[in-house]
């Protein structure tokens, strides 16, 4: 079913020849082979087991992490704030001195 297509060299004379395609053989079995052993099923994973202080463990640690994420985002949002309000501060002060300064003349 799934068989790799193998690609065609091209011949010198420009024409593309398929390969030969080999059939499997089929082997008789013997008769005094001995009997297949059966396969041996891989060892199962361990299950986790949570204790009331892994849990605890978890808990805080995901708290932790929550707090520390938030704390970096809100001073991130509070720097582009500042920074937005004194841009505009400067803006202000700016248009006030260009507006005085064409008054006097």
């Amino acid at each position: 079913m799934f068989r790799p297509k193998i690609p065609t060299m091209p011949t010198p004379t420009g024409l593309n020849t398929r390969p030969a395609v080999v059939e499997p053989t089929t082997v008789s079995p013997n008769v005094g082979a001995p009997p297949a052993v059966p396969a041996t099923p891989a060892p199962s994973r361990p299950t986790v087991q949570l204790t009331p202080g892994t849990a605890l463990a978890l808990v805080g640690g995901g708290t932790a992490v929550v707090l520390v994420l938030g704390a970096v985002l809100v001073s991130l949002l509070l720097a582009v704030a500042i920074t937005g309000a004194s841009v505009a501060v400067c803006a202000v002060v700016l248009r006030s001195l260009l507006a005085s300064e064409a008054k006097r003349r």
